[in-house]
């Protein structure tokens, strides 16, 4: 039942991550990564907040939301190519700050999601 919770978790968030990149990265014309950023910014979020509920949350929703949603919507594999193929065009401050900005506030939406959720719920 759990595999099964995460593959309909995953068949909303693939979607999403490749419309809402699509749709974010059309509305720029710089070579940076705008897209991927902030799937994965807002995957982070998502997955602080369900961390912050605890175990207030019931573990089939964490698989659903967590591990097959967040799962699907974030990508590490597609920060990694986009930032090595900024590097191959030359652009090393986009790379390094789309390194930089990328680790910093997927870190600090997850700390502030899981912060405001744990206060809310305990």
């Amino acid at each position: 039942m759990t595999a099964l919770l995460v593959f309909l978790g995953a068949m909303v968030g693939a979607p999403l991550r490749y419309l809402t990149d699509r749709f974010v990265q059309s509305r720029h014309e710089s070579l940076f990564p705008w897209g991927t950023l902030s799937v994965n910014v807002l995957g982070c979020l998502i997955l602080g907040g369900l961390a912050g509920a605890g175990t207030a949350l019931p573990g089939h929703v964490l698989a659903l939301a967590g591990t097959g949603f967040c799962g699907a919507l974030t990508t590490y594999s597609t920060f990694s190519y986009e930032t090595m193929r900024l590097v191959e065009r030359k652009a090393y401050l986009s790379a390094m700050m789309n390194a930089v900005v990328s680790i910093a506030a997927g870190l600090g939406a997850v700390l502030l999601a899981c912060a405001g959720i744990a206060a809310i719920v305990n």
